[in-house]
């Protein structure tokens, strides 16, 4: 067997048949049954073996907290078609059953499985609980059909949210039941065939009987966001509700039956009561109701709204067809309130223009303001426009006319005439000019003034296009970029940037403003010249532009009393990035600045690279080039007092860029304690870090029982450069912490403040300090969720709170995908987030082929007194024994405390859980994560069988994928086919080895991560097993961890080896066996336990 076949890994799957959901699962069989005997004609589909019984689906749901209602006494036997082999199926994942020969094409054939039946609540529920996770509890994986069902809920929830349903009532086994439905129109059509177009098989391989599935994936998909919608509107209508009062007066029998029809619409079931002919009398209205809907969205045209500029002239009937390419109305046109080079003497005069023009008007014939009113006047006109081909516009006027002939598949003129008078009542409920165009019997559109073209343009056009209307606007409006609107802009002259003289962000800078419509600044005589034209819409210098009369006169009154002012040079770097609220809420279109401030935005921007700061001369190591850019970049933004985040991909040296900063700090005379929180497992790391690259910095420990508290902690950290803590102690001894004023805070693998609510996170943002580092291995800029968290961390403010978070950012961008909000969270945050991935061609050459490094992993309490135990065990059968006895004695105590060190339940042999009881299995954990987020690969190496087969455990329950696992039972078939599948497209992220087994002959190099689990103690075996990565055809940079735990015989004998690193393979040339040469004393001196071994979680 390839994969480790656990009866508890349970993979999800969700079909939809005839309206129903069913919840089923696969395990890995015991084995397969084979047919006996000679196969019938039409066989009886047999249960298949890897069917999971309701009673552990329902148990998995209940340890995910889903209440399933029907449960486990759900429904019959379904038959799933699914992917077969010489009468046994082929599972849907690596995790069931292993793969077919590449040889052989599996068929599609009938299988027995016993699933649940879910209400659409319970759907609702378990793709909640599904969304943006792999697994929906430990051993239970989702499947990919399960996954795509999450999308179209978020599909359905979309639709519900902008209110794209519609009620109807419908007779069903007899009884009425009323219901919602969503209405796809415009791009909803267009997103449900896309999304279609990506639904897996198993999202429709059931069926009641041997009769093969005949379903089209977008009618399954739509019938299945039916079902949600109706489900996510009446649960809405419940909450909105509330307790259903008690009837008074009137009985409930005798309201009316559309009352009734609501009051359904709003209750679980939908069932509708009262008399039959009055219920049939209902159907038949909400039905014509509903066609008359439906008429719009099924037609192979559509209507459409298209706006014309004043001056442009009637185009009439002359043709049936009209042919254009381009948006119409753009740049034509020259009358109406013009701001411009002829208008210029007007708006510098000592009246305004309009003012002259009203007196003018006065004196005007009757005739020419009728000529003048026309040129004012904007035209809205209804065409219809093909689906097919969007550039071709039918004129309502050819379509009302019976003597013109349309030649295409529902021109008729009565079926014409029913989808305009259907339209136009539709689109009567967005525009109260349609309505009234109604009336003239054959409308063709509507005029409009500028105040009604303003409005129409901001309001009813978006309205109708929504609804499944085309709207045509001019090209001034709709192209991105072009609506001039009214800002401001800043100037800041600041002297240039004298070296070595430091940048203080508190410093008061001159700033100035002015104020623009469009690319044109403005003067304050225009500004209240526009004031006064009491116009939204107005002609600037030949192009329309919106104007609104409150902003006019806002930004009069703002310029008036700020042309000039003072403001420090933090809040200009906050005003340029859009961090704070604009002054008087105008939009600030842009801030030139010169001198030292034009040069810091311009590093902030990215403009310019940081200036190169020279290594620290105290830093005991060499930066690469790309170290030294992000050392740089660190201390830019110390210096100036903003937070950063240092994202690199795991193994580019977050850790010594840091401690590089934290050297060039305390040289330049900054003495006071920095503050560095990592999770437990990784303390060991950073103070052995700190030893080889800075070791003239003071650093304190911050961590087990003999820590110091109150004042003593607080007098220690002053003495101290660095003091290192976990995550575990910053959430219980946040108020510690808060009594010291840090010079720096770090935070390492920073995603542990990502939810923000949690204690550790609340504590992180409440410390003080003079500036803010977060280091994380994780893509964070894929996280939108979780940028707020950290961001608050770094750069309190910057992002407004959690609420605005949510409605400018999280919102918009995860629901709506709205690209605008998308770009401007990028742009306030990019200056403060610097990713470098091992991929980048700046970053690959400067990386060696191989990067080897320890990884010290503290113990969990129960693994300390299980050595303990194990340590007062063999001190007094050594005293006792001699010659051999004592050299086995000795090899077996190395072996127990190996499996000690790797986990409590590979020493008690007890097959008990895993999680949260081993220092390495954590840290394993962890990195495990950004290796799958960075989606590489990785091989771990144990010289444990059965430590290897815990890790499999772990690893398939825990992320939910397939994990391989190569040791000394597995037959050489198998184990190339292990090779094949790793090495393959879309192969396993993990590989187990162990070390005896996968030591030699393989070529691995999907892999670019090696874990040594354990230790073997002579680096030549360990090298050899490295170097199944490591070898020619590898396209990416190996790192090699090497886990260790601290304080315990793991790390003495690493060191003692290293101490010999000259001898080193004479000595361990022949395995452990030169322990056994120790004496006693040294023996005991080697197994001891110290008290930095244990770790606090």
């Amino acid at each position: 067997m390839l994969f480790y076949k656990e009866k508890q890994m349970i993979v999800l799957h969700l079909s939809f048949f005839a309206g129903s959901c069913y919840l089923w699962g696969e395990t890995p069989a015991e084995r397969i049954p084979k047919r006996r005997g000679r196969p019938p004609k039409n066989p009886k589909p047999m249960l298949s073996p890897f069917n999971v019984s309701r009673v552990k689906l329902g148990d998995a749901l209940a340890v995910a907290g889903i209440k399933v209602k029907r449960g486990q006494k759900a429904g019959p036997a379904m038959i799933a078609w699914m992917p077969s082999l010489k009468d046994q199926p082929v599972g849907s994942s690596l995790l069931v059953s292993e793969p077919p020969p590449a040889a052989q094409e599996p068929e599609i054939r009938p299988w027995e499985v016993t699933p649940i039946t879910l209400l659409p609540d319970e759907v609702i529920a378990l793709l909640t609980a599904c969304a943006g996770h792999r697994n929906l509890v430990p051993g239970v994986v989702i499947g990919g059909d399960v996954s795509f069902w999450v999308m179209a809920l978020r599909f359905a929830g979309s639709l519900a949210a902008a209110g794209r349903f519609l009620p109807g009532v419908k007779q069903k086994n007899g009884a009425f039941v009323a219901f919602w439905e969503p209405v796809f129109l415009g791009e909803d059509m267009e997103n449900l065939v896309a999304l279609a177009d990506r639904m897996p098989a198993a999202c429709y391989c059931l069926t009641p009987d041997a009769v093969p599935p005949d379903a089209h994936a977008p009618t399954v998909l739509r019938s299945f966001t039916a079902m949600l919608i109706d489900a996510l509107v009446r649960q809405e209508a419940a909450l909105q509700q509330g307790k259903p009062k008690k009837k008074r007066g009137k009985a409930a029998g005798n309201t009316s039956i559309h009352e009734r029809w609501l009051a359904a619409l709003r209750a679980p079931s939908g069932q509708l009561e009262g008399d039959t002919a009055e219920l049939v009398k209902l159907t038949s209205q909400v039905k014509e109701w509903r066609r008359k809907v439906y008429t719009l969205s099924a037609a192979p045209y559509r209507f459409c709204f298209r706006l014309e500029e004043p001056g442009i002239e009637e185009s009439g009937t002359e043709s049936a067809v009209e042919k254009r390419a381009e948006q119409p109305g753009a740049g034509k046109g020259t009358e109406g309130p013009v701001i411009g080079k002829s208008g210029e003497k007007q708006l510098n005069a000592e009246k305004p223009v309009v003012e002259k023009s009203a007196a003018k008007k006065q004196k005007e014939s009757p005739k020419k303001k009728k000529a003048d009113r026309r040129e004012e006047t904007w035209m809205v006109r209804y065409f219809l426009q093909l689906r097919d081909d969007p550039s071709l516009l039918i004129p309502a006027a050819d379509a009302w006319d019976g003597r013109v002939k349309l030649k295409f598949k529902g021109g008729k003129r009565g079926l014409l005439r029913e989808f305009m008078l259907t339209a136009l009542g539709q689109a009567a409920c967005f525009s109260p000019q349609v309505e009234e165009s109604i009336k003239s019997g054959v409308p063709a559109g509507f005029t409009l003034d500028s105040s009604g073209a303003f409005e129409f343009l901001h309001n009813q056009a978006p309205l109708l296009r929504q609804a499944g209307f085309g709207v045509m606007l001019p090209s001034w409006w709709t192209k991105k970029g072009s609506k001039a609107r009214l800002s401001i802009r800043g100037k800041v002259s600041s002297p240039p940037f004298q070296s070595g003289g430091g940048l203080d962000m508190n410093q008061v800078v001159s700033f100035d403003w002015e104020v623009a419509l469009g690319d044109e600044v403005l003067s304050p005589q225009e500004l209240d010249a526009l004031a006064r034209l009491k116009s939204p819409l107005v002609k600037l210098r030949g192009q329309w532009v919106e104007v609104d009369a409150g902003e006019i006169k806002t930004a009069l009154d703002f310029w008036m009393k700020k042309a000039s002012q003072q403001m420090t040079a933090r809040d200009i770097v906050k005003l340029s990035l859009g961090a704070v609220h604009q002054p008087e809420n105008l939009t600030l279109e842009s801030l030139d600045a010169s001198g030292w401030m034009g040069d810091l935005l311009e590093r902030l921007e990215g403009e310019k690279s940081c200036t190169d700061v020279p290594p620290p001369q105290g830093f005991q190591g060499e930066l690469r080039p790309y170290q030294t850019r992000g050392y740089a970049w660190l201390n830019f933004l110390s210096e100036i007092g903003f937070g950063a985040c240092l994202a690199d991909d795991m193994g580019l040296g977050k850790t010594i860029q840091s401690l590089a900063l934290l050297q060039h700090r305390y040289e330049q005379g900054e003495r006071g304690p920095v503050l560095l929180i990592c999770p437990t497992s990784v303390i060991a790391n950073w103070e052995k870090e700190a030893a080889r690259f800075t070791p003239e910095l003071p650093v304190l420990i911050h961590h087990g029982p003999s820590r110091k508290k109150d004042k003593a902690f607080k007098k220690d950290a002053a003495e101290h450069a660095v003091v290192i803590s976990s995550y575990a102690l910053l959430g219980r001894e946040g108020d510690l912490f808060q009594k010291v004023h840090w010079d720096g805070v770090i935070l390492d693998e920073a995603q542990n403040i990502k939810n923000p609510q949690t204690q550790q996170a609340r504590a992180a943002r409440s410390l003080e300090a003079d500036y803010r580092l977060a280091l994380t291995g994780t893509p964070v800029e894929n996280n939108v969720g979780d940028l707020w968290s950290l961001m608050e961390y770094l750069n309190p403010g910057f992002l407004g709170n959690q609420a605005e978070f949510k409605r400018f950012f999280l919102v918009p961008i995860q629901v709506h995908r709205n690209r605008e909000a998308a770009d401007a969270l990028k742009h306030l945050t990019r200056p403060f987030i610097l990713r470098r991935l091992k991929t980048d061609r700046s970053i690959i050459d400067d990386l060696p082929d191989k990067m080897e490094m320890k990884v010290f992993c503290p113990l969990t309490q129960e693994q300390a007194s299980l050595y303990a135990a194990v340590i007062k065990e063999i001190e007094a059968a050594l005293e006792e024994s001699e010659g051999i006895e004592r050299k086995g004695l000795i090899l077996s105590a190395l072996t127990k405390f190996k499996q000690v060190c790797n986990h409590p339940a590979q020493f008690l042999k007890d097959n008990s859980a895993l999680a949260g009881r081993s220092g390495k299995l954590i840290r394993l954990t962890e990195m495990s994560e950004e290796i799958l987020a960075a989606g590489e690969r990785a091989l771990i190496f144990t010289q444990f069988a059965e430590m290897g087969k815990l890790l499999q455990r772990y690893l398939m329950e825990t992320f939910g994928y397939p994990v391989l696992y190569l040791h000394g039972g597995v037959s050489k078939k198998e184990r190339d086919q292990m090779v094949d599948i790793f090495q393959g497209e879309g192969g396993p992220p993990f590989f187990i080895l162990t070390i005896k087994a996968g030591g030699t002959g393989l070529n691995l190099t999907r892999a670019n991560h090696v874990f040594h689990f354990d230790r073997w103690w002579n680096p030549a075996v360990e090298n050899q097993a490295t170097d199944r990565a490591f070898r020619i055809g590898q396209q990416k940079n190996v790192q090699v961890y090497k886990f260790l735990c601290r304080g315990t015989i793991e790390e003495r004998i690493d060191e003692m080896i290293e101490r010999k690193v000259q001898l080193a393979e004479d000595i361990v040339g022949s395995g452990e066996s030169w322990l056994t040469e120790l004496s006693t004393e040294e023996f005991k001196d080697l197994m001891a336990l110290r008290e930095e071994a244990i770790g606090e979680w």
